[in-house]
């Protein structure tokens, strides 16, 4: 039995030092690698997790990055989506489509554009006022989220300090520690 294991084990190791990175008719998806479009060139989607998106060229699909930043120096002709990061727009940069922030920061330089909706979910934005957006505008400060978690963590440390107080007084009444 255990010689079988380490045999599967030994067969998963060396498939996983063939594998090559994902890439399926211009998308990029890279894990903890940086992705970087030079000017000039253009790729279609690009997914990243752990790491940052640098899009000197076009992005002719989505830009989603998980844990990263995006920087947009040209355009994006479609949606960018950052989770736990911020996302930066040179002067005159242009989303195709929708532009959205979780957990992190927008800044938005001179005359860039928003085709549709721009969301900044618990963070915030920094945009002059030549942006154009197409659609709705969205911002909720992260205050709206981390205070009301601050407050019941609060809550939380207070009672369990008072719990421990009241313990170590009921103990400190004895003379001596009571029988168990």
């Amino acid at each position: 039995m255990k010689r079988h294991l380490l045999s599967v084990c030994l067969l998963i190791a060396v498939l996983g030092t063939f594998s090559i990175p994902a890439r399926a008719s211009g998308d990029v998806v890279q894990f903890g690698s940086t992705i970087h479009v030079p000017r000039d060139t253009s790729i279609h989607d690009a997914v990243c997790f752990f790491c940052d998106v640098d899009a000197q060229g076009s992005v002719d699909g989505d830009v989603v990055v998980f844990f990263g930043n995006i920087h947009i120096a040209t355009n994006a002709n479609h949606d960018v989506v950052n989770f736990f990061g911020n996302i930066s727009a040179d002067d005159n940069a242009h989303i195709g489509q929708d532009m959205v922030s979780m957990f992190g920061g927008i800044r938005l330089g001179e005359d860039v554009s928003v085709g549709q909706d721009l969301v900044a979910m618990f963070g915030n934005l920094r945009a002059g006022e030549s942006v154009t957006v197409g659609g709705q505008r969205v911002v909720q400060p992260a205050w709206i989220f981390w205070g009301p978690l601050l407050f019941i963590a609060l809550v939380v440390i207070l009672v369990v300090h008072e719990v421990r107080n009241h313990r170590r007084r009921a103990y400190m009444r004895y003379p001596y520690p009571p029988r168990p």
